[in-house]
């Protein structure tokens, strides 16, 4: 016999070893697999954080404001964890809150994120709707999630009572900027902002808010549900300095190192979330460019109630002056 054959029993036991080995793997997998769904559906989804930033954007000698930006909080009445961390964000003492969108996930969800906001509401603060403010959530194919929007769901979706939610905003002071521009003075400095409805589903007028950005203000702020590049875009060659938009969800379910896969529009995934130039390869100083924050908000759909190395958020953004 040569000295590396096989005897016939232990070739016939080649197959056995070689099967046991690979439903050892496979059942390592599916154990990893489940692993890792239980945690982003039972623990990440649920481990709210507040991230900080700073960005020198206000003219020198201004004191530093404090913006608190909330998005896609997706909420239902039976989200009390996600209610009470939302009320103490109040204790962050904001002189500014933006909010982009995305706030509800049920009918009789209105007054639980009224609730939630609490004392949020009567600090200064403007807002804009997104599509999940429009219409109910519904059981979608994960696949769609990386299609654009045909808008199907805008005849067949049963509509949510955004209405009701703009009216209790602006009852206590918000400002609606669909598709207008308005001004804010917060903290002895002179705000100009411009707001669009949702680019998701395509109901964004660029052209009523188009044209040079105030001269006369000390900041001046776009304002944006999903952060598609014509608005961004548009923005930027109009003179905003910030652009706040949130939508993208930082990715959702994101890989380790890499970070985000899909951000469900056209934005480039390395800015899912997160404070960035825009465009994307200007600095500061460059003619028509600016910065652009992404909140990867602090919600999922109720049908897709999971997160993967990226928390549920808010984010206190806070304002510097620019060197003399």
């Amino acid at each position: 016999m040569a000295p590396h054959s096989v005897s016939g029993a232990d070739s016939r036991s080649v197959p056995q070893r070689v099967l046991r080995t690979v439903g050892a793997g496979v059942g390592l997998g599916a154990l990893a697999g489940l692993g890792t769904l239980a945690y982003s559906a039972g623990f990440e989804v649920r481990n709210f954080v507040v991230r900080r930033v700073e960005v020198a954007v206000l003219p020198p000698g201004r004191r530093p404001l404090k913006v608190l930006h909330l998005s896609d909080l997706h909420l239902t009445p039976s989200q009390g964890t996600k209610r009470r961390w939302l009320a103490s964000l109040a204790e962050l003492e904001p002189d500014l809150v933006v909010d982009t969108g995305d706030n509800l996930a049920h009918m009789d969800a209105v007054d639980p994120v009224v609730e939630g906001l609490g004392a949020l509401l009567d600090v200064p603060g403007v807002f804009v709707f997104g599509s999940n403010d429009y219409f109910a959530p519904t059981v979608r194919n994960p696949v769609w999630y990386l299609l654009p929007d045909d808008g199907n769901r805008n005849v067949h979706t049963p509509k949510l009572p955004w209405k009701d939610l703009r009216a209790a905003f602006e009852s206590r002071g918000w400002r609606d900027l669909t598709n207008t521009s308005a001004r804010l003075e917060v903290g002895g400095t002179s705000l100009a902002f411009v707001g669009v409805d949702d680019p998701h589903l395509e109901y964004d007028d660029l052209a009523a808010v188009a044209g040079p950005a105030p001269t006369d203000v000390d900041l001046r702020i776009g304002v944006a549900h999903a952060p598609y590049l014509r608005v961004l875009d548009q923005y930027a060659r109009d003179g905003y300095d910030l652009t706040l938009a949130g939508h993208t969800h930082g990715g959702q379910v994101c890989l380790p190192v890499k970070g985000a896969i899909v951000t469900n529009c056209d934005l480039d995934t390395g800015r899912a979330k997160g404070l960035h130039r825009h465009p994307a390869d200007s600095r500061p100083g460059d003619p028509q460019s600016s910065w652009l924050h992404v909140s990867a908000g602090a919600g999922t759909s109720p049908y897709a109630p999971v997160r993967l190395c990226c928390r549920p958020e808010a984010t206190l953004l806070t304002l510097l002056p620019l060197p003399s």
